[in-house]
């Protein structure tokens, strides 16, 4: 069940707000600037679905995305445990960084840890199927996919070279938990 944990960015081992209300998700995530919102297919997506049955299974909401946002590509990604390439592929945004362009995620099956810094509080954001989130650009953040990822996404962009990370440097998201599906909490 998706969820979202609020640590001061001084503590990572203590939330000081936890929720898996999606109203109050989307309520907290608002204030600041980050869309959480839950789709529903419009007809049944089966596992090893081609992309573009995927996308028809949610036309209805990647069009209003699509007018409202003005994106100019939209895709669907995939990983399975058994990819050869999965350790460099979790590998590849764990560390902070930020996007030139909001990063829009819808996750059609599995989940992912969008780790979010906006200012001095961490907003941790479990995201599973159902779940779509935007992340306005240039607000520093890590992704998380876990050790054994699966997940099938919906990524919408403007510019081709927009979901290019520019990584802050930091070691910040070292301090914080990997995302480790099936652990409590």
């Amino acid at each position: 069940m998706s969820r979202l944990r609020i640590f001061a960015e001084s503590d990572p081992t203590t939330p000081v707000f936890e929720t898996r209300d999606h109203a109050e998700m989307a309520e907290r995530l608002r204030a600041i600037g980050v869309r959480f919102e839950q789709w529903e297919a419009a007809q049944p997506v089966v596992p090893g679905a081609a992309p573009e049955e995927v996308m028809a299974a949610y036309r209805a909401d990647i069009d209003r995305l699509v007018a409202e946002y003005g994106f100019n590509t939209v895709d669907v990604v995939s990983i399975a445990p058994d990819n050869p390439n999965k350790d460099a592929a979790r590998a590849k945004f764990l560390d902070e960084h930020y996007h030139v362009e909001d990063e829009v995620r819808f996750f059609v099956a599995g989940s992912g840890l969008f780790t979010l810094h906006p200012d001095e509080r961490v907003f941790e954001v479990l995201c599973e199927a159902g779940d779509l989130i935007s992340v306005p650009d240039r607000t520093r953040h890590w992704f998380d996919m876990g050790p054994q990822p699966s997940f099938i996404a919906i990524r919408f962009f403007k510019e081709p070279d927009g979901w290019v990370g520019h990584f802050t440097g930091t070691d910040i998201a070292r301090k914080f938990p990997r995302y480790e599906p099936g652990q409590a909490g």
